[in-house]
């Protein structure tokens, strides 16, 4: 069995997970700004607490979003960076599909879509099913608009993410809604050793982050006309 490190800032929260053979273990802590700041101390104790260096690694896992323009950013310059001196291969995991796998350790079931709020009034969102011990992507992630993807999804099977709070009155009743994470780093040392064992390591110059949004403010005007 590998030793992983996995890291992800793509939403308000960060979330860390070394698996080693025999134990996965997790840290989380508010992310945001404060992750870019957090994160390399924090993957120290990590590492301390389990007797371990950075050269017992055997790849660096992040969350490629999509996500926070900002947090994207730092997980993936962390993963690059300690990748590029370890000389150890990158495992580039989807970041909502880490909302699904922790969704499915809640009793969500295999069918399963995935709504995380995006801020300015739309959410990313994505479809994933459980086939044969892995998730498949029935829909890559994308943008919405609320309406557009209560109208688009019509009455899906099972979702999960912070959308379905936030934006509640758009996506209507759901009867099977998870809409609070378990644990976010237990899923992304998940998703990381099976990205290992399938065998989609990549050399640490392709740690590049997923965006699915072109644009990440709004103009005054466009404030304005929001109010």
């Amino acid at each position: 069995m590998p030793s992983l490190l996995a890291l992800d800032s793509s939403t308000d929260m960060m979330a860390l997970a070394l698996v080693t053979p025999g134990q996965t273990r997790v840290f989380e802590a508010a992310g945001g700004a404060q992750a870019s700041a957090r994160m390399l101390p924090e993957i120290k104790a990590l590492l301390a607490g389990a007797g371990m260096a950075m050269d017992d690694l055997d790849a660096i896992a992040f969350g490629q979003g999509p996500g926070a323009f900002t947090g994207l950013r730092t997980a993936c310059a962390v993963a690059q960076g300690l990748a590029f001196g370890l000389g150890k291969p990158v495992l580039a995991i989807d970041s909502l599909m880490l909302v699904a796998e922790d969704a499915r350790c809640q009793g969500a079931g295999d069918d399963i879509w995935v709504a995380m709020d995006a801020r300015i009034g739309e959410i990313y969102a994505a479809h994933y099913r459980w086939e044969r011990g892995a998730w498949a992507v029935v829909e890559a992630p994308a943008l919405y608009r609320p309406e557009v993807l209560a109208a688009h999804w019509g009455a899906p099977v099972a979702a999960a993410g912070t959308a379905l709070t936030e934006y509640a009155a758009a996506l209507g009743n759901l009867p099977r809604a998870w809409p609070r994470a378990h644990s976010r780093a237990a899923a992304l040392g998940q998703l990381a050793l099976t990205a290992w064992q399938r065998g989609e390591g990549r050399d640490a110059a392709e740690a590049l982050p997923v965006y699915v949004r072109d644009k990440v403010a709004l103009t005054t005007a466009e404030r304005e006309k929001k109010s």
